[in-house]
């Protein structure tokens, strides 16, 4: 995996004032956390930052330009705005060369479903320990061909060389079943507007006693 090295600030104003003043001016407020350390409050410029993101992903390894030093870190929470999408603050971890650490890594489903199958993916993501300069940016599972019914655990998913698994081999990572049928679909819709207490109202046509009833009514008024 490749690193991007990026300048820091460090920083001085605190709160939520500070970090709204911090992203005005084009920087995101982030931490870095490790190794016993005491916290440091750096900035990280926005638009670099994001291109980092976009490039490297989640688990990018950054190298930062700050105080005259360098500090390798990664992130381990990015949070971004729930409209505007930017980055309103970012924790950052630091590692080592050579030093393991435990990341979540991104699964992406890849292949074609087999016809008339439905994916069921249970979890987005399982977790890893690699070495901290050789983390994975995402892992693939292929669908390609699997039968009904058939599930694949994180047991199952194959690693990329240098990590080895954390999360719990037994859990369940996606599952192929049979899609619905239109009908079954129907059936289970009408099924929830029943327990929901929704009725719905029968096709209205016309009826055959207001054609005689009008009738009567034309005839009742000629004879008067």
């Amino acid at each position: 995996m490749s690193e991007v090295r990026l300048p820091a600030e460090t920083r001085t104003e605190f709160g939520k004032g500070g970090a709204r003043r911090t992203r005005r001016a084009g920087k995101v407020p982030a931490v870095i956390y490790g190794h016993g350390d005491d916290p440091r409050h750096v900035a990280l410029p926005a638009r670099e930052f994001a291109n980092a993101i976009r490039h490297g992903g989640s688990n990018v390894l950054l190298t930062l330009d700050v105080e005259g030093g360098e500090q390798l870190v990664i992130p381990k929470s990015i949070q971004r705005h729930p409209i505007k999408g930017h980055f309103e603050h970012v924790d950052l971890l630091a590692v080592r060369r050579g030093e393991k650490v435990t990341i979540d890594v991104p699964i992406t489903v890849v292949g074609d479903v087999v016809p008339g199958g439905l994916v069921n993916l249970e979890n987005t993501s399982i977790s890893v320990e690699a070495e901290a300069t050789h983390l994975p940016t995402g892992i693939e599972v292929s669908i390609t061909d699997l039968a009904f019914g058939t599930q694949i655990t994180a047991g199952d998913v194959q690693l990329p060389s240098g990590s080895s698994l954390i999360t719990d081999p037994d859990n369940l990572i996606l599952s192929i079943a049979e899609a619905p049928t239109a009908e079954q679909l129907e059936a289970e819709d009408a099924a929830a507007a029943e327990e929901l207490g929704i009725v719905q109202d029968a096709p209205q046509t016309e009826s055959s006693d207001d054609s005689d009833t009008g009738g009567d009514s034309g005839e009742n008024a000629s004879a008067e």
